[in-house]
């Protein structure tokens, strides 16, 4: 890994996502190590909110999320779900994936950007945010 470090925008989780995600991101430091790792640092530096807290416009598991890659400028709509209800063909992505774990917690408007496996730079731009539920 390089000496990247981005600046990280600040983040806020529902105290039962962040419980249930704290336990996923443990149970899979083995198998998908860098994301677990990577979700696990979000977990930590998120603000932890309550239910009634929660402000429209936050990425919540089962949000709908649009947002723009901000390296192609790609523009794509998905749900975030847990791993296991992924299904990319429905539009859902797992928050064990880099762009998963990137999005829990950010708000509408918010960027952010991070180092891939391979050495390379994602960034992206969270553009709306639907709560489904």
């Amino acid at each position: 890994m390089s000496d990247f470090r981005p600046e990280l925008p600040p983040i806020a989780m529902i105290r039962a996502d962040a419980e249930k995600l704290s336990r996923i991101a443990n149970s899979s430091a083995g198998a998908f190590a860098q994301t677990a790792e990577f979700l696990a640092r979000e977990i930590d530096r998120a603000q932890v909110i309550e239910e009634s807290q929660r402000l429209p416009g936050l990425v919540t598991m089962g949000s709908r999320v649009t947002f723009r890659d901000d390296v192609t400028a790609a523009v794509r709509t998905v749900r975030l779900v847990y791993p296991g209800e992924a299904d990319v063909s429905q539009g859902t992505i797992s928050v064990l994936t880099p762009i998963g774990a990137a999005l829990i917690g950010l708000s509408a408007g918010q960027s952010i950007e991070w180092e891939t496996v391979s050495g390379g730079r994602r960034s992206l731009t969270v553009l709306a945010v639907e709560a489904v539920n």
